[in-house]
Formats: structure tokens, sequence, C-alpha cells
């Protein structure tokens, strides 16, 4: 059978899905962490030899784009030294350094060579629990400059040909509260971009270096050529939002699609603020690539070339395009909106292809405390899932996470209680808030209750959309916010959603409560059957059926 043909392209890109998930699978079954290991808050992925993503692992697809623009900062550094060797692992976590996210993230990265030529990387990308700073978890609400925000890798070499640099490995370790997680972990992700490696010469072996990278460039031309396809389909024009924030402020964004691009214009923004709600430009990129692959080309992998029609404009010194040194612990927020925005700016002129506002949070909790059991610290960092909003055709999903963090998971009770030194007292749907009424309903968020075991326990609540609702669409009613209650041994309760380092005593219960996605379309179309199901789920009350879609519940 000829090498170029399509059962041999087939067959490639098959193995690179196949070692992608391999690679995925080394990491999950030998990291430390449960928010790796059982959260899957990590992102893996193959990339040609100039870093353009060729394929793609499970997990968070943030951290998935994460890994293809820092080998493509490795590459740009390292290779006009020609320091590129076989052997190397490099690893970054500075944003200001290919890292692109927030210092708990660790990209770490391998060349593939075949015959002395660098042919392919293998990458990984994965949340650690702690890399220091001031605060459990390293992200501090209250930081104003990257540097109170944990330890710093800028593009460096952790592997020199095969070597280990164990000065590096030791001032990663010391920087941590929680040193045997981190190395752990760190080798963790070593194995999963070793065993890549060695997948990869397999192939290559078994086909040839020409073939191989024959089929890599013409599936990215294929993706391309699919981005376009879907491109076409699209409503042409401009196309403009602007959303007000929790903090005040204003985002705004301006969308331009034609036949063969979509520009997406995110210049006519705010400044970056002192504080940890900013985001790099490659991560501002991220966003708007996931947002892109799902107005055009859901239904396919994405590769480097499925966006190649998008272009993002971004302005320096922006909140979307931070420059040193500002904090961005909390970057993933700022994603979600950027996120969001391009959503709802498309909702206007295709509603159909979109869903009505989410919670649109990660909705990130960070415990911290002294396990009782063991008198060992624990730092818990918890994304919450919450609920979507509702399409022309169904009810929104019922607690999912954001778009932006993905095929994850959260931590299963059992775990939870075991590691850490809290219990979990609640876990349930969110009927305490407005639900998101409409023709079709959006999915309910959840209520869970954190009891701490002893006293000097911390909490820090990472939540956006507290105070901007979830959006209606089509004449659906907008969703509730996302917020922590604090509710103390006595009686009191305070009110939370964006601070770090509030104290928790023995008994104290932080109570998280992520928001209800909106409703599509109106309320009083609504099957009357759909409405009698609600209320006997415990959905809605009898009253509630009544007023907002006119159906009569008693004696039914």
């Amino acid at each position: 059978m000829p090498s170029n043909s399509a059962f041999t392209f087939e067959i490639i890109q098959s193995s690179l899905q196949a070692i992608s998930a391999e690679m995925f699978d080394a990491m999950r079954l030998t990291a430390m962490s449960p928010i790796i290991y059982e959260v899957l808050d990590m992102g893996t992925g193959i990339l040609n030899a100039e870093g353009e993503m060729a394929s793609s692992g499970a997990g968070i697809p943030a951290l998935v784009g994460v890994v293809e623009k820092a080998v493509q900062r490795f590459v740009g550094i390292y290779s006009k030294q020609n320091e590129i060797q076989e052997g190397d692992i490099f690893i970054t976590n500075d944003p200001f350094y290919g890292g692109v996210t927030h210092l708990n993230d660790i990209v770490l990265a391998m060349p593939v060579f075949a015959d002395g030529m660098l042919v392919a990387w293998t990458a990984n990308s994965a949340h650690w629990n702690d890399v220091g700073g001031s605060v459990h978890g390293s992200m501090d609400i209250k930081a104003t400059e990257i540097f109170q925000e944990g330890l710093r890798l800028p593009a460096i070499k952790l592997f020199s040909q095969g070597q280990v640099n164990r000065s590096v490995l030791e001032i990663i370790k010391v920087n941590s509260r929680m040193p045997e997680f981190a190395e752990g972990d760190l080798w963790a992700g070593i194995a999963a971009v070793r065993s890549g490696e060695r997948r990869l010469k397999e192939v290559v072996q078994k086909y040839g270096r020409e073939t191989f990278l024959k089929v890599l460039e013409e599936s990215m031309n294929e993706a391309e050529r699919l981005s376009l396809k879907a491109l076409k389909k699209l409503p042409k024009g401009t196309f403009t939002l602007e959303e007000p924030q929790d903090n005040g402020s204003t985002f705004r964004v301006k969308i331009d699609i034609s036949d063969d691009q979509m520009v997406i214009d995110l210049r006519d923004n705010p400044d970056s603020i002192k504080g940890p709600l900013n985001a790099s430009r490659d991560a501002t990129f991220i966003a708007a690539q996931i947002a892109f692959k799902a107005i055009t080309d859901h239904a396919s992998s994405a590769n480097g070339g499925s966006f190649r029609p998008l272009k993002v404009l971004t302005r320096p010194g922006s909140v979307f395009e931070a420059l040193p040194p500002t904090a961005q612990g909390f970057y993933y927020e700022t994603l979600i909106r950027v996120n969001d925005l391009i959503f709802r700016c498309l909702a206007q002129c295709c509603p159909e292809l979109l869903t009505a506002g989410t919670f649109a949070s990660t909705a990130v909790v960070v415990l911290g405390g002294h396990n009782p059991d063991s008198g060992q610290p624990f730092t818990m960092v918890e994304p919450e899932l919450g609920g979507w909003g509702a399409l022309n055709n169904r009810d929104g999903n019922h607690t999912v996470f954001s778009l932006i963090h993905g095929d994850t998971f959260n931590c299963p009770v059992e775990v939870a209680e075991s590691r850490y030194g809290y219990y979990v007292d609640q876990m349930s749907l969110n009927v305490y808030d407005p639900p998101g009424d409409g023709e079709y309903c959006g999915g309910r968020g959840v209520v869970i209750d954190y009891r701490m075991r002893a006293d000097g326990g911390a909490l820090t609540s990472g939540f956006s959309r507290s105070k901007v609702p979830p959006w209606g669409l089509q004449g659906g009613s907008d969703g509730s916010p996302n917020y922590v209650e604090v509710r103390r041994v006595d009686g009191s309760v305070s009110r939370h959603s964006f601070e770090s380092d509030i104290p928790l005593g023995k008994n104290d219960i932080a109570r998280i409560v992520t928001g209800n996605g909106a409703g599509y379309g109106d309320p009083r179309k609504r099957n009357p059957d759909a409405v009698l199901t609600d209320v006997r789920n415990g959905l809605i009350t009898e009253e509630h059926a009544k007023r907002v879609y006119g159906v009569e519940v008693s004696g039914t």
C-alpha cells in the first residue's frame, strides 16, 4: 500500500489520538494530587516541530491550548541557539514565558527526534495544589503583582539530554507547602511526556519520517478547510456587545464574520487591574479559540489548522493582554468572561446555535488547614459544577462544569474526606435560588456544604457572575448568581464571592452555591407536562408554576 494513501493517513491520525490519550492516562494514574487524578485538571498534546497542535487528550480545553502556546515559546527561545536536543524536557509556569495561565499550572514539554531531526513535541499542563506565594493554594485574591503568587519558572530546561537538573527540582520542592505532592506531580508529568515520545518514535519508525510529517501537515490543512466551510454558513457582518461586570467595569467585543475569517476585536476594554483578574494575550486567544470551535465545527477534533481563520485583536496593557508584573492567579474567570462575551454577542445573529447564559464561572474553592487525623497541612482546590443555559429545543444541563473547564470531574466525597480536614455535609441541586424560566428552562447549579473538622482553617473563593446573572435568550428569564455563604457555629452567616483567606473554625460551614442557567423562549409556551414534572421533582413550587407558566397544579 502506498505510504501516502488515505488508509495510512487515518492510521497515523488515530495513532496520534491514542498516544495523546495514553499520555493523559500515564499522568492521571501516577499523579499525587486529587485535582489531577480525580478532577482531571490537566491537558496533554502532541505538536509539530514548530509547536502547532496536532492532537490532544482529554481534560481541560484551556490547558490543552496552553501546551501549544508554551511549546511555541520554547521553540522561539531555544531553537535560535540550537539548544533543543534529544532527551531534553522543558518546564514553565510563567504567563510571561509561555506558561499562559497562572503559576499553579505547570507545563512540561519534550522534543521528539527522528534521524537527528526534530519532528514533534509531547507536552502536558496540570494544576498543582501549591507553588508557594502568600496563601494556601497560591491563588491570592489580594495579590497585586505576580511575585506574590508563587514560584516562577520562566521557560527553562528541567532535563538536558536525559539528565535532570537537580537544582531546579530542589527549588520547586522548597517553594511548595506540599513538597511531596509537587515532586510526585512533577514526575507524573515527566512520565507522560516520555511515554508520548517513545510511542511517537515507534510511529515514525514504522511509517517513515516523510510520511509522518506529511500527515501532520495535511491533517492541519483539512481542519482549516472544515473551519472555512463552517464559516460560510454563519451570518456575515459586524456584531458588537458590551456587558457590565461584577466589579462595575464594562467589557466590549466586536466580531466581524466573513467567508474566510472571523475577527474578534477586544481592544476597547479596560486596563489591567491591581489584582489577579488579568489574562495574558495567549490565554485570551485560547478563550476565543474555544468559542470559535464551538460555533463553527464542534464535531471534529481540533488541531492548529482549525484556528487559522481566527484572528484575535487585543491591546497591550489591557485586562486581556496583561503585561509584567501583573497578577494573574484567577485568570480563568477572565477567560470565561471572554468566552461568554463572544457567545452573547453571537447570540444576536444566530441564537439557534447557542445556549442562554450559563453560570459561567470555574467557581474555584480553596480550603486550607490541618487534617486532625494526621496533623499534616492540607490544601484542597476544587472547581465547582453549575447550571447551563437552555437551548432552543431542550432544557439546560444541571451541574456541569464551565465550558473553559471542559471534560473534568469533581473530587468524590469519599476521597476528599479521607485526604482533607473537612466533611461534606450536603451536595444537592440549587433549588433555593430562582430558576431560569423559559419555554426551555436553565439547568440547576449545586449547593455544597464543607464543614471544617479543626480550627485554623481558611477559605478562598474565586467566583464571577456573582452580581451579573446569566442572561436569558429569546424571552427566557435570567439565571441566578454564584456565591459562598460562611455559616459559623455561633449562627452568623456572611456572603462572599471573590475573597481570600476567610478564617474558618471547627464546625464552621462553607456553603457553595453555584448559579442556575438562564431560560430560552417565552415561559408561557412551556409544555404543561414539563411544568408538572418540575413541580413533582421539587424544582419549582406550585405557586411558581401558576404565576410564571400559567399551569394549575392542584388536583392533578
